[in-house]
């Protein structure tokens, strides 16, 4: 797959928060997407090497899957996320023959800081739908959603939603889902619990995870 948007390397830690400042404007919040295939993406790190991984479904069953082993280019900073692991993501994603209708990225999407987490920055970068579907919080409050499968709450930070605490099991921990870029809240919300049907994570992006740890 071709890559649409140039991957600027940041000289410092203090110019990489500049590049999200610049960059986050340009995140597109809206958008409904019903896809057919959808991808997964992950990374994982040993020692300094990094390995990235996409896994394409179509429906619930497997397409394609790729994984790529390469060394960490930044060092881990919190908040920074993107810059050690999109340039992975991008050797990985070259190596994709199938093109989806929307990624979903273990990470936050606009729940960040600075309102550009790795799945919003990857997303500017393929221009491809995507969405942040994260294990843990990084910032924003929320009150606990019911125990039922579907129920979510919003994640709120400084006054401004910027994603959902939500239930894709009944009575498991809530994901954090949230706009990546080219996908609105609620379709971010669906596509979530339509790819979850019996685990917690959504199957494409568990898989990609399973792989990124073999």
């Amino acid at each position: 797959m071709i890559v649409a948007r140039e991957f600027p390397t940041p000289a410092s830690p203090s110019d990489a928060v500049q590049i999200q400042k610049q960059l986050k404007d340009l995140v597109v919040r809206k958008g409904s997407v019903r896809p057919r295939i959808v991808a997964g993406a992950d990374v994982s790190y040993k020692g300094d090497v990094a390995r990235a991984v996409f896994v394409l479904l179509r429906g619930l069953e497997l397409l394609e899957k790729v994984v790529v082993d390469e060394r960490v280019p930044f060092p881990y900073i919190p908040g920074l996320l993107s810059f050690r692991e999109i340039p992975p993501l991008l050797s990985a994603w070259k190596k994709v023959r199938t093109r989806p209708d929307v990624i979903i990225v273990d990470g936050q999407g606009i729940a960040h800081p600075r309102r550009l987490g790795i799945a919003s920055h990857l997303g500017l970068v393929l221009d491809v739908p995507t969405i942040g579907c994260a294990k843990s919080r990084l910032c924003g409050d929320y009150d606990e959603p019911p125990p039922e499968r579907g129920a979510w709450s919003p994640l709120v930070h400084k006054g401004e939603r910027i994603g959902a605490a939500l239930r894709t099991r009944d009575g498991c921990n809530v994901v954090y889902v949230s706009t990546g870029h080219r996908v609105g809240l609620k379709s971010a919300i669906s596509v979530v619990l339509a790819c979850a049907p019996r685990y917690r994570l959504p199957e494409p992006q568990r898989l990609a995870d399973q792989l990124t740890k073999q």
